[in-house]
């Protein structure tokens, strides 16, 4: 209905109550997903699911609409079929525990390519106005070669070395990005957001978490949102 799709827009960031334990608890998640990735992808984001990276540091899942409607067509034909169609398309690839970085990973390479399937478009934004997890802190995941409005710009892709360590890449502010064509980024994400953009890929560890891992190696795995900011923490506040 249009009232559902209201609510799993990405522009919303009202705050969510404890995730359910399939979305998080690794044994859950398989006894409800199964090999289902897409779908499991889908109710991360629709339930502003949050990430932990670097142990604390809590970042809300966002997937792009045209992301989102991909990765539903996805899930609902399992990934069987006509493969002409977005209906059929492969679902998204979890490796397991034996490649933990992106460079081990068959056919990698060093460049701005992705699938929608192994290798997807991404930016970690900051200064979020109530971004779930408490940090202002959102993963933004969006459609490649698909001319996604919320996705890459052009600069942004000729640009990409994201196998680069973070200080020496270049950071976008929120007028960068209107510019560049996401015209809707200050209404969906504030005047004062900023970010970066990665490529990310999906694995496994040794406890058979999930993981997002960006090309640089910085990951985060699905957790409850902590109670305080530790950053704020260490002031008092």
């Amino acid at each position: 209905t249009a009232t559902a799709a209201a609510a799993a827009s990405s522009s919303s960031f009202a705050l969510s109550s404890t995730m359910t334990p399939s979305l998080v608890e690794p044994s859950q998640r398989n006894s409800h997903y199964g090999q289902n990735h897409a779908q499991y992808l889908v109710d991360l984001h629709d339930n502003k699911a949050t990430f932990d990276f670097c142990g604390g540091m809590m970042f809300q899942l966002v997937l792009t609409d045209m992301l989102r409607d991909h990765l539903v067509k996805v899930a609902e034909g399992e990934g069987k079929g006509d493969t002409s169609t977005s209906t059929s398309a492969s679902q998204p690839e979890i490796y397991d525990a034996s490649h933990p970085r992106m460079f081990n990973i068959p056919n990698y390479a060093q460049n701005a390519e992705a699938d929608n399937q192994i290798l997807f478009h991404g930016r970690e934004l900051r200064s979020i106005p109530h971004a779930e997890g408490g940090f202002g802190f959102v993963l933004q995941l969006s459609m490649a070669n698909n001319n996604d409005p919320e996705g890459w710009s052009n600069e942004e892709i000729s640009e990409y070395d994201g196998w680069g360590h973070d200080a020496g890449r270049k950071w976008r502010k929120a007028n960068d990005y209107e510019n560049e064509g996401f015209v809707k980024f200050k209404e969906m994400f504030g005047q004062k957001a900023f970010g970066l953009h990665h490529r990310f890929y999906l694995h496994y560890d040794g406890m058979n978490r999930m993981w997002l891992s960006a090309e640089d190696g910085c990951e985060g795995t699905p957790g409850n949102p902590v109670k305080h900011n530790p950053i704020s923490r260490m002031f008092g506040l």
